[in-house]
Order: C-alpha cells, then structure tokens, then sequence
C-alpha cells in the first residue's frame, strides 16, 4: 500500500493510474493526437514513415551511387523542416483540452501550408538561387506565412517559452530602432529579416536545422530501432542482474540502466518513462520514499544525456559550433560524464547506508575466490575480443584494401549468427514492466549480446574509420534494421520453434513500428531547432552579440566568476520550458562568446568546447529544476510522490553535475586537455573521482556515518583540490612568467612545434574603450620566427619601442583568435619550469585518510552501542 493525497491506494492502482501521467508527458514528444478515423490513422503511419525512408537514402552514398535524387543540404534541410512542420499540426492539437480522437479541418490546412512553405526552398531552389538577396513578393509572403506557422508549430509541439524567446528575438530584428539605447541597432526591413530568416542558411535553416536533418535523425532512428528490438530491456534486466543484490541495488540498476539508454536516448523525459517503470516500483519495494525513488531516476535519466557518443543531440551542435571534429567533443564529454555517474551510483549507495537498506535476494550465492575468478575471465574475454577486433580487423584492412568492406561483412554477419545462436541457448528475457526477483546476471547478459553488435559499428565507424556521424549512424543503423527484421525467424530456427513471435512478418512489423516512432520522436528536435535559427539569425543580422558581450561584462564587473553563475541561471531558467537543444542553442549563441572573451580580458583562455559543455550542463539539470521540472512530474506519475519535492530532491542528486562545469572551466585537464603521459591520464582519472565521491559525501551528509560539519567542510576542502590543484599551487608557483614582447620572433624560433603560444594584446574597442586580453596560438613546424608568424597568420612591426600587429591574414588562426591590426603585444606568457601541480594530492588525500580514520572509528562506536542496547 502507497499513501498518496492522505488515501490509501493499493499498489497496482497506483502504477496503472499513475502511468498514466507519465504517458501523457512522453507522448509530448511524439505527438498527443491518436486519431480514431482510418485516413488520419494512415496519415501519421505513412508521413513519418516517408520521412525515415528520406533520411535514409539522405545519410546513405546510394544517391550518388545511382545519380538519382541527390539533394544538397539547404535541400535536405526544406524536407526535413516540411515533414517537421507538417508533423506538428496533424499530430498535435491546438490546446490540451482540443480534442484528440480526430484531426480538425483547419489542422490539415495549416499542416499543408507549413509543408509548402518549409519545402519553398527545396522546391523554387535554382529560382531563388538567381536572386539572392532580392526576393519577389511571393518570397515575402511565403516567408512570413512559414515563420508564423513555425511559430505556432512549435508552441504545440513544445508549449509557449520557445515560441515566446523566438517572437521576442523577431520583435527585436524589426523593431530595433525603438529599442532601449543600451541595445537599440537602426532595425531590418521586411526583404532584409526574411531574406536572412527564410530564404538563406542563416537564420530557419541554418546550422541547427542541418545537424538535426544530417545527424540527430539518423541518431534517433538508430535509438528507436534498439528500442523496438528489444535492446532497452536487455540493458535494464542486464544492469538488475549485476547490481540488484546490492545495498539499494535497484537504485544502482537505475542509475546503469538510464546511463545505458542515455547511450541513444535524446530525451530525459523518454528515459525516465522507459527505465523508470521497471525501477521506480522496485525502488519503493526496497524501502526509498516515493519522492526519492523517483528523484533518483530523474537524476540519472537527465544525466543519461550527459553520456557520448549523442548527449541529446548537442555533440553533434559543437561539432559545428566549435569547429572540431566529433571524437573530440567525445573525447572531452567522456570523464565529466563518467565520474558524474560514478558519484551518482554511490550517491544512491549513501542513501541505502543511511536508511538501512539491503538489495534483492540474490538466488545463487558465489564464493569470493568464484567471483574474482569470473571477474578476472570477463575482463580478460574482453581484452582478447577487443584486441582481435581492432588489430584483427586492421590487419584485414591492410591486406585486402579495397575488399575490406566484403570479408568485414562476412565476419560481421557471422559474429550476429552465432551471439544469436548463443542467445538462444538461454531463456528469452521477460517484456513485464515488473521483476519480482533477481535475474542470474550469466544467462541474462547472454540473451542480448547481439544488441552490442551495432553499437561496436558505430564506434568503430566512428573513432576508427573516422567517417562523418552521419554515415556512421547510417551503417550502424543499417545493421539494426538486419537484427530487427531477422531476429525473431533465426531465433525460431535455433530454437526449433514456430509461430507468430518467431515470423518474419513480426519481425518486418516491429522495424516499420520502428522507423515510425523514430519518426514521430524527431518531430520535436525538428521544429525546435528551426525555431532557435530564429534566435541565431537575429544575432548574426543585428550584432546583438558584441552588446551581450558589453552588457554583461557590465552588470558582472568583468568577473569571470560572476558571468559564470549568471550564464548558468540563464539556462536554467529557459530550460525549464525549453528542449535540451533549443536551450544549448539559444544561450551558447548569445553567452559563449561572451564568457571567451571576458576569460581573455581576466588572464585566462577559456577553450570554447569549454564553455558549450558549461551551457549544455545546465540546460539539461532544468529538466529536474522545480517548479516546471518535466522529469521530475513524469517520475512523480510514476512513484506517486509530490512532483516539486521529487524535482527538489532530484536537483539534490544532481548538485554534483552542477559542479562540474565550474570546476572544468578552470581545470580544463577534467574535459582530457593537456594530458601528455598515461600516468598523468591516469592521476586526473583518479584524482576527479575521488573528488566527485568526497562531494557527494559531503552534499549528503552522510559518509561512513553521518558527517559532522567541519567533516562536511573538509570533504568540500579536498573535493576542491582534488578538482583543481592548481588553486593553491599556482599562488606558490606561478605557472607562466612574462617576457618582453621584444623577444617575440626568436622566442617562437626556439619553441617545439606544436606548442602554444600565449600573448598578451592590449587594443581599443569601436567606443573607445581600451581592453586587454589573453591569445593562445599553436606554432607549425617553419624554420625561423618570422616564417611561423607567418604561418599562424600575423606580422609585427616596431613603434616607439613597442610591438604592434602589422597584418593579420584573412580567416587564419591569428585573425579566429581575435588578433587584429594595430594591437599592442604587451609580454608574451613564458611556462615555467616548476614541480607537478599534482603534489597538492599528497596533503589533500592524507587529509582525506585522517576523515577515512575519525569517520571509521566514529562508526565502530556506533555499532557498538546499537549492540549494547
């Protein structure tokens, strides 16, 4: 029994009446409408299902493999806007109280005219081609009827706050000259805004819209297809059957199974929906309160966005944003993601220890040396597996060349036959929402390794044949179609069985169900990245970014610190109403630059990946923020507490996420810049986990026992070092010295290539105002000074006895670094030669030992006493 609103429910009433909630706010991704009539029916199964079919043969080389129907981007990105839009109207209804059983007449105009007006540019493209910048009136009109219709699409799919943001932002571009003086610009007119929202590639259709058409479908696609093959089940029993037996053990599962589904997942919301129906309960079962139960898969399922290789679709935006390639933005998401989920797992340890809580009975009980022993094979099964997939394929690749693809797909289609073979000498896995006991981990696991198959194509695509995301998730894909559509009659084979769940046919239905949802889910993404083109487009058309730049600098006083915290309240509070990817776009286009530069003016470079982790951090933990808190409403549907104590208690959780950004844009050595050695990989590895769990202790209150406050403040202390060493140890040892700037060209003579090169330049801003600012640069490999100034793109010449920039190259890395004609080099920064800021370890984690002793015996004391009475 579950007390809820003073009533006592029984159990099962409650997961039915309160799934019921959490459905409706999934569903608000994939369209509320479920028409009754047949056409509206096969109008949203077929529509999407096109749509998938499109993406398809967009992502693969088919089209210029046949020459037929090849389409460019801006092309692609009309389709993809037109499918969205059309989506939209038909799929969603006009307010919540609309109805939902049918699809009213005015919907089907409106859809159809969005549609038309999305696909304008695909379909008059060599017109519009000839007169760029000159639009006829039907380019007007057309523009405006698709912003106002991507206007209320938007609001439909997503609710009003990024309709809102993107009207004001259109309200600014036109009305510029009534405008406040602080931010007033002299305003556009009808043919310039629409030219620059509708009809070009810089506003609607810019870069949003083409990493949603050209990678995050192709993403979502691959996400839904693991889903209707089974594979989200398989990692959630897989993630009880190691970790259920535990302290708090389903707890534990949850957090595994959400960072697994996170894999794929874009959506916290979904993630919780899916992983929360079999956790949540099973959480209560063991003794958490609904209210914690349900904060605990809120903070994993929005962290379950935080994990590579899609992190809700954002990678693929810094992919564009920052101008680096995709395994790095991987590269520098991995560690903050993986200690954020290693401090949650014993976050959830905590709590078990501190109420008591023991794990599900485990069925058959190992020996320590049985344990260490399976433990030990596994890891080496994996090395040996891992080892012959990567040098047994490259071994392949060097001798067969251009034959590669076909042997690889031999091997390939023999590793799924056999996993599948293998699968089958187990049980099939339960479909219940419910598991009443703990599945044995062995044959569990062996039920669904063929799932893997996929993801290690992906991967491997990914960091080894270094394709294009895009293609990548395409072949990926591509073989998830192959498992979907096979599994169930080779199954039936192997097993020796007949009938309607071992039928090709069931198989062929689950894959067409698949592109379908796939579908449906990017309907949201799409609409929502057109409309942040709004928000982008009025920056690049106004140059309301360099008055962010001064408007912030002014109300923060130049410090870096306090811009820090404003920017995380800004995404905050639009996250609350806005989709992880609106949000990153939105505050990254207006804040990112703004924290880069004030960095630069306070002495420190801020990498710019840097800065879009920072906004992407905080968009994601609104989803658990009170008072809108999404996910935590659709975890509170299904535990059956109070939403705004389960968001409340989940940003409890979540405090060490909020960390983490802070601390990495700092010591940027968190995101695996810098590291030279394995052993210095190796020390920041340990040295942040260590940190992330003394926080999560000290945040909890609750260690070994319960922490006393100045054990609480030393935990802060040594969390603190641990994630930055160089506070302290760069005030003893400086870490750069200055040189004069006279010393400039034989100083980069002499520097290895590859280094940096850090400057300090003093120059005058168009009001007048004098600034200074910090510029790193990476030297090539030239032979004299003057020739590797060359190289990175600037000229010096001597004035008065100073150093003064002559000529910056157009588009080079000096002119991207903010390196412009007639700045002053002040000094150039010098690395000192000094002992590893790492040291401070040695004082921290004997501090942390000192805690470790006092908390241990505190402990003894206490378990003496409790046997005592």
């Amino acid at each position: 029994m579950t007390k809820t609103d003073d009533n006592l429910i029984p159990e099962e009433e409650l997961s039915a009446a309160d799934l019921k909630l959490a459905e409706e706010l999934a569903s608000s991704e994939a369209g509320a409408r479920n028409p009754t009539g047949a056409f509206p029916k096969k109008v949203l199964f077929f529509v999407p299902l096109i749509w998938t079919l499109f993406q398809l043969w967009y992502a693969s080389p088919l089209p210029f493999i046949f020459n037929f129907f090849v389409v460019n981007s801006t092309e692609a990105r009309a389709i993809h806007l037109a499918f969205a839009i059309f989506l939209a109207f038909v799929a969603f209804p006009t307010f919540k109280k609309s109805p939902k059983n049918y699809i009213p007449l005015q919907d089907w105009g409106l859809g159809l005219i969005g549609a038309f007006c999305g696909s304008y540019l695909f379909i008059f493209y060599s017109a519009l081609a000839d007169r760029p910048g000159m639009p006829s009136q039907m380019d007007l009109v057309v523009s405006v009827v698709g912003l106002v219709l991507l206007l209320e699409a938007t609001r439909r799919a997503l609710g009003p706050p990024l309709m809102v943001v993107a009207t004001v932002f259109i309200i600014y571009t036109f009305g510029g000259q009534f405008m406040p003086d602080v931010i007033a610009h002299k305003g556009a007119s009808l043919s310039k805004g629409m030219s620059h929202y509708w009809l070009g590639t810089e506003g609607v259709f810019g870069v949003a819209l083409g990493v949603s058409t050209g990678m995050v479908f192709m993403f979502v696609l691959f996400g839904a297809l693991l889903e209707a093959a089974g594979a989200g089940n398989y990692f959630i029993r897989t993630a009880f059957a190691g970790l259920g037996h535990l302290k708090g053990g389903p707890a534990k599962a949850a957090v595994v199974s959400s960072g697994l589904t996170g894999l794929v997942s874009g959506s916290s919301i979904a993630n919780v929906v899916t992983t929360g129906t079999f956790t949540i309960p099973l959480m209560k079962k063991t003794g958490f309160s609904a209210e914690k139960a349900g904060a605990i898969e809120v903070a994993c399922s929005t962290n379950g966005q935080l994990m590579p290789p899609v992190m809700g679709a954002a990678a693929f935006l810094m992919v564009e944003y920052v101008g680096i390639t995709y395994i790095e933005v991987i590269k520098h998401a991995f560690l903050p993601a993986i200690i954020s989920y290693i401090a949650l797992i014993y976050i959830v340890h905590l709590e078990a220890c501190k109420m008591g809580l023991e794990g599900m009975e485990k069925n058959i009980t190992k020996t320590v040396s049985k344990r260490l022993l399976t433990f030990a094979f596994t890891v080496l099964s994996l090395i040996i597996i891992g080892g012959v997939t990567y040098y047994g394929l490259g071994w392949i690749k060097g001798v067969a060349g251009g034959a590669t693809i076909y042997i690889v797909s031999v091997l390939l289609v023999a590793a799924y036959l056999f996993l599948l073979w293998v699968a089958c000498k187990v049980p099939e896995l339960e479909q219940t929402t419910e598991i009443n006991e703990l599945p044995p981990l062995g044959p569990t696991a062996q039920a669904g390794l063929y799932f893997l198959l996929p993801v290690v194509v992906l991967m491997w695509c990914l960091t080894v044949e270094r394709l294009s995301p895009a293609l990548s998730a395409f072949w990926a894909t591509v073989l998830m179609i192959c498992i979907v559509v096979t599994q169930r009659p080779l199954k039936g084979v192997f097993r020796k069985m007949q009938g309607e769940t071992f039928a090709f046919k069931t198989g062929l239905t689950d894959l067409i169900n698949g592109m379908v949802a796939g579908a449906r889910n990017m309907i949201g993404i799409g609409v929502a990245t057109s409309a942040a083109g709004i928000v982008v487009g009025t920056v690049t058309l106004t140059g309301i970014g360099l008055v962010m730049t001064e408007f912030v600098e002014f109300i923060s006083g130049g410090n870096l610190i306090a811009i820090l915290f404003f920017t995380a309240i800004i995404s905050l509070i639009l996250g609350m109403g806005l989709p992880t990817t609106a949000n990153y776009i939105v505050v990254s286009t207006l804040m990112a630059p703004v924290i880069v530069d004030l960095g630069a003016q306070n002495g420190l470079i801020v990498p710019l990946i840097a800065v879009h982790l920072f906004v992407f951090y905080f968009g994601i933990l609104a989803d658990d923020t009170p008072p809108v808190g999404l996910a935590a409403f659709a975890a509170a549907g299904i535990s059956g507490g109070d939403p705004i104590k389960t968001g409340i208690q989940g940003f409890t959780y979540d405090i060490r996420t909020a960390i983490l950004p802070f601390m990495f844009i700092f010591n940027t050595q968190l995101l695996l810049m810098g590291i030279d050695h394995w052993y210095h990989l190796v020390i920041t590895v340990v040295g942040a986990t260590l940190a992330m769990l003394a926080f999560a202790a000290a945040t909890q209150g609750f260690w070994l026992t319960k922490t006393r406050l100045w054990e609480t403040a030393g935990l802060l202390l040594i969390a603190l070092m641990l994630f930055r060493p160089g506070l302290v140890w760069d005030r003893i040892y400086p870490p750069l010295i200055e040189e004069p700037a006279a010393q400039l060209e034989s100083y980069i003579a002499n520097m290895d290539p590859g280094s940096s090169l850090r400057l300090v330049l003093q120059g005058e801003k168009m009001n007048g105002k004098i600034f200074t600012k910090t510029i790193m640069l990476k030297i090539g490999e030239e032979a004299t000074g003057a020739e590797r100034m060359a190289g990175v793109g600037f000229e010096t010449r001597e004035e008065e006895g100073k150093i003064l920039i002559d000529n910056v190259v157009f588009s080079s890395a000096a002119e991207k670094a903010g390196i412009d004609f007639d700045q002053e080099i002040l000094n150039l920064q010098v690395p000192t030669h000094r002992l590893p800021k790492e040291l401070v370890y040695i004082p921290t984690l004997t501090l942390f030992a000192f805690l470790y002793v006092v908390q241990s015996r505190r402990r003894k004391k206490d378990e003496l006493a409790k046997l005592v009475v």
